[in-house]
C-alpha cells in the first residue's frame, strides 16, 4: 500500500491511496479458492475446477468484494498508522478501476481535535435552591381545582351561550343515509371546547332543554374518514338539557376525585411536585451556568461536518416546531436546508458549533475520568423509549438491540449527564436561596441569550486555547502544525366518532395534581 498526504490544514486530510495490482489478485485468488472447495459445478467434483474458470464465472462479483475489503482494510490501517481518529465517516473517491490495474482511491476526512485538559479545574458556581413555600402550594392546589369543570343542570327556560354543555342525543346522515360514528346518546357537548367539526358546536347556541335542532356542517377536506371528507353531513340533534358551569370546591371531595385520600393529602403530594420542579430548575440552571463557564474556558477548532449535522438537526426540530404549533406548513420549508434569513442561520451555526465544542470537551473529560455508562442504565434506557410507544415495545425494544448507532444516542446524554455530575461534584458551590420565580427568571434570561449567541460572543472575554496555542483560534481558523487527536472519541451525531374531533388524552389524578415544568437542560 502507497499512501500520499495530499492535505493537512487544521483538522482536514486528505490521502491518495494506491494498492498494488499483484495484491488484489492474491485477494482475489483467496476468494475463488475458499468458493472452489464448496461449489457445484458441473462437470467437476467440488475443489477441483480450475481457478481460470471459477474467474470467467464469478471473477467480476468476487472482485467486487475484493475491492471493498481492501479498501475498508486499507484505509483502516493508515488511521491507525497516522494515528488518526475521524470525526465523522471518511469521504473516498475511486478512480476509474480497470482489471490487472492497481486501485487507487482518495480519502478525505476530518479529525477530532486534541482537546488539552491536562490543568483542568472544575469551576465555582452559584447554586439557586428554592423552597417549596405555602402559597406555592395554595397556587397550586387552586389551579388544579379550576381544571376541574362540572357542570350542573340549568333551568329549562335557560339558553345556552359559549362555556355551557348540552346533554345531547344525535344522529347524523349523508344523502339521506346514517353513516358509522355519526350518532350518540347521552352525549355532554361544552359548547366553545372546539371537540366537534367546525360549525356544529356554533349552530346550538341559544338553545334549550328539549329542543330539537337541525344541525348542517361540511366535513373537512381532509378529514381522517376518507368517506366523509368534504361531504355536507346533517346532524338531528335533541338537546335534552342545559347546564351551566359551575366552579369546584377545593375540598375533601375534591382531592379523592382525583384520587387521593382528602385534602391534605393532596398537598402533600403538591408540594412533593413543586420540591422535585424546584430540583429540576435548579440543577438545569446549575447545568447551563457550568456550560457556559466551559464554553468561555475552551476554545479550540471543530470539524465542519459535525457542526453541518447538529445544524441540520437544530434545523429540523425548529421545522417540526413551527410545522406542529401552527405557525408553518410543511410545504413552506421544501427544498430549505437553512432558514432563508441569513443572520438567524448565522445564530443556529453558533449554537451548533458550541454544542460540538462542549460535547467534544465533555467526551474528553469523561474518557480521561472513566466515566462509563452501564448497560443497565442503557436497557433502562431503552425501556422507556419503548413505553413512548404503546402496542409496538417489542419492536422499538429489538430495534434499538439490533441497531448500534440507535443506542450510541440513548448513551450519549446519559453519559454526558454523568460527566456533568462529576464535574460538579468537584466544583466550589455556593448555595443561594431564591424564589421560585428567580429560578424561571434565570432559566429564561439564559433562553434569550442562546436566542442571540453573538451578542455573548462579542462580549466574552480572551479564552484558554484547548491546545495552549498563544491566543484562542476561532472554530474555523485552521492549524498546519495541529496534532491529531489523542483520546476524545467520535460523537455519534424518540377511535373518532364522524362528528367529533379527537379529544384530548384523559388525564390521571395524580397527573391532574402535578404542576407546569419547566425544562431546563443544557444545550450541549
Amino acid at each position: 500500500m502507497q499512501v500520499e498526504e495530499l492535505v493537512n490544514e487544521g483538522l482536514k486530510r486528505e490521502f491518495k491511496v494506491v494498492v498494488e495490482a499483484g495484491e488484489l489478485d492474491a485477494k482475489l485468488d483467496t476468494i475463488l479458492s475458499e468458493f472452489r472447495a464448496t461449489a457445484q459445478i458441473k462437470g467437476f467434483r467440488p475443489g477441483k475446477a480450475p481457478l481460470s474458470l471459477l474467474k470467467r464465472m464469478h471473477g467480476e462479483r468476487a472482485m467486487s468484494q475484493v475491492l471493498s475489503e481492501t479498501m475498508q482494510e486499507t484505509s483502516s490501517r493508515l488511521m491507525e498508522d497516522k494515528g488518526l481518529k475521524p470525526a465523522v465517516r471518511p469521504e473516498v473517491d475511486v478512480d476509474n478501476y480497470e482489471d490487472g490495474q492497481d486501485l487507487a482511491y482518495t480519502i478525505r476526512l476530518e479529525v477530532l481535535p486534541d482537546i488539552d485538559i491536562s490543568d483542568f479545574k472544575a469551576p465555582a458556581l452559584e447554586r439557586w435552591v428554592a423552597d417549596v413555600a405555602d402559597a406555592d402550594i395554595d397556587t397550586a392546589a387552586e389551579r388544579v381545582a379550576s381544571q376541574q369543570k362540572t357542570f350542573k343542570k340549568a333551568a329549562k327556560t335557560a339558553k345556552a351561550k359559549e362555556g355551557d354543555a348540552l346533554l345531547i342525543d344525535y344522529v347524523g346522515t349523508v344523502d339521506g343515509e346514517a353513516f358509522e360514528g355519526g350518532s350518540a346518546e347521552d352525549y355532554q357537548l361544552e359548547l366553545g371546547s372546539g371537540t366537534f367539526i367546525p360549525g356544529f358546536e356554533d349552530q346550538l347556541t341559544g338553545a334549550k332543554a328539549d329542543e330539537d335542532r337541525t344541525v348542517t356542517v361540511t366535513f373537512p377536506e381532509q378529514y381522517h374518514a376518507e368517506a366523509l371528507a368534504g361531504k355536507e353531513a346533517e346532524f338531528a340533534v335533541k338537546v335534552k338539557e342545559v347546564r351551566r358551569q359551575a366552579e369546584a370546591a377545593l375540598d375533601d371531595d375534591l382531592a379523592k376525585g382525583l384520587g387521593f385520600d382528602d385534602l391534605a393529602a393532596l398537598k402533600e403530594a403538591l408540594k412533593e411536585q413543586l420540591a422535585n420542579d424546584n430540583q429540576s430548575l435548579t440543577r438545569g440552571l446549575l447545568k447551563r451556568r457550568l456550560l457556559d463557564s466551559l464554553a468561555e474556558a475552551y476554545d479550540f477548532g471543530v470539524p465542519g461536518k459535525m457542526v453541518d449535522l447538529e445544524f441540520a438537526q437544530i434545523w429540523e426540530q425548529i421545522k417540526r416546531d413551527a410545522i406542529m404549533s401552527g405557525d408553518a406548513k410543511a410545504e413552506d420549508f421544501e427544498g430549505k436546508d437553512a432558514p432563508d434569513d441569513a443572520d438567524e442561520a448565522a445564530e443556529f451555526r453558533a449554537i451548533a458549533e458550541r454544542r460540538v465544542r462542549l460535547g467534544l470537551l465533555l467526551s474528553e473529560i469523561g474518557v480521561a475520568n472513566d466515566v462509563q455508562v452501564s448497560q443497565d442504565e442503557i436497557n433502562r434506557r431503552m425501556v422507556e423509549e419503548a413505553r413512548r410507544f404503546p402496542g409496538q415495545e417489542a419492536q422499538i425494544f429489538q430495534y434499538f438491540q439490533e441497531n448500534e448507532d440507535a443506542r450510541a444516542q440513548l448513551r450519549a446524554p446519559i453519559f454526558e449527564e454523568k460527566v456533568v455530575d462529576f464535574i460538579l461534584e468537584m466544583a466550589d458551590l455556593t448555595d443561594k436561596t431564591v424564589t421560585r420565580e428567580d429560578l424561571e427568571a434565570a432559566v429564561r434570561a439564559l433562553d434569550e441569550e442562546e436566542a442571540n449567541p453573538g451578542k455573548s460572543e462579542k462580549s466574552a472575554p480572551a479564552k484558554k486555547a484547548a491546545a495552549k496555542k498563544p491566543a484562542a483560534r476561532k472554530a474555523d481558523d485552521t492549524d498546519d502544525k495541529k496534532p491529531a487527536a489523542k483520546k476524545a472519541p467520535a460523537r455519534k451525531a424518540p377511535a373518532k366518532t364522524a362528528a367529533a374531533k379527537k379529544p384530548a388524552a384523559k388525564k390521571t389524578a395524580a397527573s391532574k395534581a402535578k404542576t407546569a415544568k419547566t425544562d431546563t437542560d443544557g444545550d450541549a
